[in-house]
């Protein structure tokens, strides 16, 4: 196989496909979508990628694409067929960067709310991927969406203009607001919250909670022609015609197409996989895949029981239907929950025929494969930190591997409200338990080699007062001692370790640009390949030991710029410092305070908040 297969784990996932038709699915290492492809054979074909007679040999883009792989899964179907039109609508859903892309193909459309925005807009879109908008589809005809958004626009007065903020280029409302169909967000005669509301009936209607809605239209009609305000009775009236005739379309659709969700799991010892199919307009559209941990000794009813509640309490909208496993008998229990949280009829019930029952043991055989599937990826993640601390000790020429690695770095300003930090490291992960810091003693300026001698030498210095009583940290001894630096840290803290006696500690440096190594031994330092394991756990170590250093440089550095400020401005006492950095959160934000900022803060009087006003702006 080719070496891609043999540095990634995605090695020790091949095993697990099977030789039945689907899709399979690439993604990257943030898990995105790379690719979407079918097979009738998913061992042969995906295992084709990684031979070193594959189509990544000749093909530029598959090779690019075979860089950014990092996992992949996996769906069976019963088809090649299915597997043809299943692989074409998770193109169209996810759209990968390396599927081909028909610039004619409109894919489906979708009703998108624009939640992210000040005042939200719901409009027609064929994309949904953007972050902080809500989307209901996809649907298969755009004519039926387009007049049910019509149909909206008329039962709902929110804003119908186009960008991000409302209004025109003139100032002036639009016709919308003149014929009642639009607040007029644009000149500030509704505000954000009255819009929002208004978003909130138009997603429950889309998620098809209609139950109320009409009742609540009745009683403000009845009310305006109470008042005698018939033009808004009869704005009212026409807004109820339209949502009476917008809930039987709605109703129709949903007897007249296919809309469910498909529930298939399948548990092994303490894990489980929960697999739900979405069909859409009759289609089988997505699949959604759940690893569950912690299920020994739970019933299957038990356990899906409470996936469903969890996984439908963050859903946006509910299908009319929901298909569970034969074995379910909470189908009435979780039926009545959905129903009540709907505002409408959900239907709860295994299949038991016919193509539910089909799509249901889709569902159960995809659990059991994802399941293995899991399992495996769960073991690789758990041997991942062994395997960059065995690399570690090959790359390094150790006699062992290092279990327990101190990783150190220094913080400062010029020299000033110097630290230092040490983070620990325990058979590949972090041990914040173990975590210490350092206020630098020495004042001789900026020199940071000089600064890791005194906190390696401080730390050792402990270590042999706290061996038998004291610091857990402290007391244990190093395997590895990292160095956020170069050769010049390496080299004095080597030589104030040996002056101490402790010569047989292992040290490195990791220096920021070129990640290069620097090792007491060698005289050139040591590159190791981008992909290494091993020099992903060095930055790991070094960029948390940076981190740690920082947050306690900081707070170091507030703390004496308080005091040196605050403590020398007549009238503040501890208890009104404390009020003062408590009101405004920061000594930054202190100094940035204006007079009038100051004189609210809570028990400070005017004139002492004028004085201290003065007192920060005489320094500058």
């Amino acid at each position: 196989m080719a070496d891609n297969e043999k540095s990634t784990p995605i090695s020790r996932l091949l095993d697990l496909l099977p030789m039945e038709p689907g899709i399979y699915v690439f993604r990257d290492d943030a898990g995105r979508v790379l690719y979407v492809g079918k097979a009738k054979s998913l061992r042969k074909r995906v295992m084709s990628y990684f031979r070193d007679s594959g189509p990544g040999i000749d093909n530029k883009r598959i090779a690019r694409m075979l860089k950014r792989v990092h996992d992949f899964d996996f769906m069976v179907t019963s088809s090649e067929t299915e597997a043809l039109l299943l692989e074409s609508n998770f193109i169209k859903h996810h759209r990968p960067p390396y599927n081909i892309s028909l610039r004619d193909d409109k894919s489906y459309p979708y009703v998108a709310v624009t939640l992210g925005e000040e005042f939200p807009r719901v409009m027609l879109t064929r994309k949904s991927h953007r972050p902080g908008v809500a989307y209901f589809g996809p649907f298969t005809n755009t004519g039926m969406v387009r007049k049910t958004l019509d149909l909206l626009g008329k039962v709902f007065p929110y804003r119908k203009c186009r960008g991000i903020e409302p209004g025109r280029h003139s100032g002036t409302p639009c016709l919308n607001y003149h014929i009642g169909l639009c607040m007029a967000p644009c000149e500030g005669k509704i505000d954000a919250r009255a819009h929002r509301r208004i978003i909130d009936q138009v997603i429950r209607l889309l998620s098809g909670k209609t139950e109320g809605l009409a009742g609540q239209l009745e009683v403000e009609m009845k009310l305006a022609a109470d008042d005698q305000n018939f033009e808004k009775a009869a704005i009212l009236r026409n807004r109820l015609k339209a949502l009476e005739h917008l809930v039987e379309r709605q109703q129709a659709t949903a007897l007249g197409v296919d809309c469910m969700d498909v529930i298939g799991v399948y548990a092994e010892g303490d894990t489980a996989n929960v697999q739900v199919l979405q069909v859409r307009d009759g289609s089988l559209s997505d699949r959604r895949s759940f690893f569950l941990k912690n299920v020994a000794g739970e019933s299957e009813t038990v356990m899906l029981e409470q996936f469903m509640v969890q996984y439908y309490n963050e859903a946006i909208g509910y299908p009319p239907q929901v298909v569970v496993p034969l074995g379910f008998t909470r189908a009435g229990v979780v039926e009545k929950y959905l129903s009540e949280k709907k505002g409408s009829h959900v239907d709860v019930k295994p299949a038991r025929r016919g193509r539910r029952r089909e799509l249901t043991r889709m569902a159960e055989q995809n659990a059991a494969l994802a399941l293995r599937h899991d399992q495996l990826r769960e073991q690789e993640q758990k041997g991942r930190p062994y395997r960059a601390l065995s690399r570690l000790k090959r790359e390094l020429g150790l006699g062992f591997i290092p279990t327990r690695i101190e990783c150190y770095d220094i913080s400062n300003i010029g020299g000033e409200h110097a630290v230092g930090s040490m983070v620990v490291f325990e058979d590949g992960v972090p041990s914040p338990s173990h975590y210490r810091r350092f206020s630098i003693k020495q004042s001789a300026g900026p020199d940071d080699p000089a600064m890791m001698s005194e906190v390696l030498a401080r730390r050792f210095s402990r270590k042999r007062l706290d061996s038998e009583y004291g610091d857990a940290s402290f007391s244990a001894r190093p395997d590895l001692i990292v160095l956020d630096g170069g050769a010049g840290q390496v080299s004095a803290v080597t030589a104030a370790l040996a002056a101490i006696g402790e010569k047989d500690v292992s040290v490195l440096g990791i220096a920021k640009r070129f990640e290069d190594i620097y090792l007491p031994s060698r005289p050139e330092p040591l590159r190791l390949p981008r992909d290494s394991e091993a020099l992903a756990l060095l930055k790991r170590l070094r960029d948390e030991a940076h981190r740690f250093a920082v947050n306690y440089h900081r707070r170091r550095r507030d703390q004496a710029v308080s005091n040196s400020i605050l403590d020398e401005i007549p009238g503040i006492g501890p208890a009104r410092k404390k009020a003062i950095l408590e009101y405004f959160g920061s000594p930054e934000r202190f100094l940035a305070a204006s007079r009038d900022e100051l004189e609210a803060v809570p028990g400070l009087p005017a004139k002492v908040a004028r004085e201290a006003y003065a007192h920060v702006h005489r320094f500058g």
